[in-house]
């Protein structure tokens, strides 16, 4: 008997004979709690007996990593820097680091990238009132719905330019954009065009039925001309909620996105150099911006996944 411990009952003992015994069929540990329903030990007396909290080596409970605290901030930092976006957060960070067989606890990661300032600038809080909108839009597949936003950004020839975009809710995906020098309902239906033609191949009347088009009360969404087109080809026209962008919350998200990974980021010479610039970011994005509720999966993973498992 161990010096200092007290002598354990039959079925405690067998339960300490057996820790650290892998099973051959998972390959794994047995659990404490398997072994004392299996021994018909008291797990009380087990753990009083300090048999299911010390760990053979004396150290933390748990799997091991074989990286220091200062190897895994270069690792993280090495991450940073091969990614193609900027400031992103502990969440995505640990979810590449799991790419590159870097097994590590997602706190830690949060830990370590907050002593080192690596964290991705965060926005404070303000209180509002009561929403008219409960923040629970819920898509089930892709082309349930859109949503299209617009902004304007600035070029050096031209002056002040407008972009449009168009955002499908499910995968995030932009599925068309445009930019102009003049923001009218002409440039606002641009990208809803380029998004039928990818969607469903064609654009011609009646195919987007099923399909409602989220957008705010600016100008360009509530003039004839775009309320008159978009229902001549199927979608269901819903506006957001006056005040409420919450309402249109996937297009919203991914203007902030382009304003902060690209808008904000360039002085654009003229039009045509945004263009190009502008282009290249939404590709990038489509293909590599990972998103979390998606399982971190990207915008085209994610819509390649619902056709397959569709067809």
């Amino acid at each position: 008997m161990v010096p200092g411990k007290k002598r354990l009952r039959g079925g405690v003992a067998e339960v300490e004979a057996l820790r650290g015994a892998v099973s051959p069929g998972t390959h794994e540990r047995y659990p404490v709690t398997l072994l004392c329903e299996a021994l018909h030990a008291p797990r009380s007396s087990v753990y009083a007996a300090g048999v299911a909290t010390s760990p053979a080596d004396g150290g933390k409970r748990g799997p091991k990593t074989a990286l220091t605290d200062d190897e895994l901030v270069v690792e993280i930092r090495a991450v940073l820097a091969a990614c193609p976006f900027h400031s992103e957060g502990h969440r995505k960070v640990h979810f590449r680091l799991r790419a590159k067989e870097i097994r590590v606890g997602r706190k830690r990661v949060l830990r370590l990238m907050r002593a080192h300032h690596l964290l991705a600038p965060s926005r404070p809080r303000h209180e509002h009132g009561d929403p008219a909108h409960a923040g629970t839009i819920i898509t089930t597949r892709p082309d349930e719905m859109w949503g299209t936003d617009a902004t304007r950004f600035y070029t050096e020839r031209e002056g002040w330019c407008w972009f449009f975009g168009a955002v499908e809710h499910y995968t995030t995906e932009v599925v068309g954009w445009h930019v102009a020098k003049l923001g009218d309902r002409w440039a606002a239906l641009e990208p809803i065009r380029q998004g039928m033609t990818m969607a469903f191949g064609t654009i011609a009347p009646k195919v987007a039925l099923g399909v409602a088009l989220r957008h705010d009360w600016g100008s360009q969404y509530t003039a004839n001309t775009f309320v008159n087109e978009i229902k001549c080809w199927g979608f269901t026209d819903t506006p957001a909620f006056v005040g409420e962008p919450e309402c249109n919350g996937c297009a919203e998200r991914f203007m902030r996105t382009l304003k902060e990974q690209c808008l904000y980021l360039h002085q654009f010479r003229d039009l045509e150099e945004a263009r190009q610039i502008i282009g290249a970011f939404i590709e990038r994005y489509n293909a590599e911006w990972i998103v979390e509720r998606l399982g971190y999966r990207t915008p085209a993973q994610a819509r390649r996944d619902a056709l397959q498992e569709a067809a």
